[in-house]
């Protein structure tokens, strides 16, 4: 009799998850449905982050129960709600981060800013960004100028 498929990493030839939606540490899924079926991937973020959910909120398991069960370190950041209440599932897919510059500010924008600062003297953030909406047509928050010029 063939053994069952260990579930730890998503089916070899499926098309893999999208980035940042891997669960980091499928091998601390420990919940024997991720085990026993073919259907439950521990490879697979947002259903170990519903699950883990679900114990908590419909199989009434403790936080911390759960957290150990799925392998989360976020326990603090579980809090069950109604399921008319919150984003729903949307909610349990991994977020990108933010950008890590100031993207708005490249190419023309960011020579137009350069040309609007003086050296020695303070930056005018907010007005420069009535300037950028007004010639770019983009809102910009005076402290991504701010960031950009130091």
């Amino acid at each position: 009799m063939p053994a069952k498929h260990d579930r730890r990493t998503p089916l070899e030839g499926r098309r893999p998850p999208r980035r940042g939606h891997v669960e980091p540490a499928p091998e601390k899924v420990s919940d024997p449905k991720f085990r026993q079926s073919e259907f439950f991937d521990r490879g697979d973020a947002v259903q170990v982050k519903y699950e883990m959910l679900r114990r908590v909120s419909v199989e009434n398991a403790s936080v911390t129960e759960a957290s150990d069960e799925y392998g989360s370190p976020d326990q603090p950041t579980i809090k069950p709600r109604p399921p008319s209440k919150g984003p729903g599932i949307a909610g349990l897919v991994p977020q990108e981060a933010w950008p890590a510059r100031p993207h708005k500010l490249q190419g023309e924008v960011l020579a137009f800013l350069e040309r609007h600062l003086i050296p020695g003297e303070p930056i005018r953030a907010r007005e420069l960004t009535k300037l950028i909406r007004h010639e770019f047509g983009l809102d910009v928050h005076p402290r991504t100028i701010e960031r950009a010029s130091h």
